[in-house]
């Protein structure tokens, strides 16, 4: 194997306590679900995000393994709903990866391509949400600790910068980059 595809004992020390390190507030998002409940999440972007701080812009890629369509109805009077599946790999430069399914839906949408695209692209950036958290708590897997939610909704999020738009990202900016 290529020397620079290998982690140093540094690095991967570091990894390992990191990326066992539940995320902040400000990287957590929500949405309203059925009978008042509200759904805990982290975005696509801030997945990416987090890979990227950890690993190095080129220290991991993704691979879509397959998509299914599960099913596409049109009703009558021409409306679409969609659901598709799909496959993705998260593999680390060294090699390591992790894979799992993911599922995006359209219904009753105005035309078949955007709902396709709709839903391909829901259910990919699921799949790869999905095969990331797996490489620790600090990039998603926190989110399904009970524990963990019931801590951080005590927590207040940084407040949200009016020149960038953005979150105050410090957290994010302390994370190691690490040599690739």
């Amino acid at each position: 194997m290529d020397p620079s595809k290998i982690f140093t004992d540094e690095e991967r020390l570091y990894l390992n306590s990191e990326l066992g390190k539940g995320i902040g507030p400000e990287f957590i998002a929500y949405r309203a679900g059925p009978a008042g409940h509200r759904f805990t999440y982290i975005e696509g972007k801030t997945v990416i995000q987090l890979l990227n701080k950890f690993f190095g812009f080129n220290g991991w890629k993704t691979e879509i393994r397959g998509t299914t369509v599960d099913f596409c109805d049109i009703t009558p009077n021409g409306q679409i709903s969609v659901g598709v599946s799909a496959i993705v790999r998260v593999t680390l430069k060294d090699g390591t990866y992790h894979e799992d399914i993911g599922y995006g839906s359209l219904e009753n949408g105005k035309s078949k391509a955007a709902a396709f695209e709709k839903a391909k692209k829901e259910a990919v950036t699921d799949a790869m949400k999905r095969a990331a958290r797996m490489f620790g708590d600090a990039v998603g897997n926190c989110l399904y600790d009970k524990r963990f939610l019931q801590g951080i909704q005590n927590m207040k999020a940084p407040p949200v910068s009016r020149a960038s738009g953005c979150r105050n990202t410090e957290a994010l900016t302390q994370i190691h980059i690490l040599s690739i």
